[in-house]
């Protein structure tokens, strides 16, 4: 349904976690699905369904943040992008609405990503 636009390119270089350092970056929606984009507006807080498409399917233990200090850990216990169903979870801040592209902040996607959904973060819902 669409992409991530981001100078994140390099997975090496992105941050962990949206709120370590995170760029701004755009979802951009593909042409058919931009309706679904109405009444999205600045400060909006959304949680963003990604498809970790470069992530390694065939890892089931991590140490946790790369850190050999730290025990071996099953991958449904971390954050890990390498997981047999690589979809990545993302609260994100609307920053500004253009058509069918949405800039936000706090998205440690890798440019390319495929968007998955995009969905009102819990409590803001009830009010549309």
């Amino acid at each position: 349904m669409g992409r991530v636009v981001s100078p994140l390119e390099d997975l090496d270089e992105a941050p962990r976690q949206g709120d370590e350092g995170a760029p701004e970056a755009w979802i951009e929606f593909d042409p058919e699905i931009a309706p679904a984009a109405a009444q999205l507006e600045r400060g909006d807080h959304l949680v963003l369904l990604t498809w970790l498409d470069r992530a390694d399917r065939d890892v089931l233990q991590v140490h946790p943040r790369d850190d050999p200090n730290r025990p071996l850990t099953g991958v449904f216990s971390t954050r890990s992008p390498d997981r047999p169903n690589p979809v990545g979870l993302h609260d994100v801040e609307v920053l500004e609405v253009d058509d069918a592209r949405i800039r936000v902040s706090g998205l440690e996607a890798l440019d390319g990503t495929p968007i998955l959904d995009v969905k009102p973060q819990l409590g803001r819902a009830e009010t549309r």
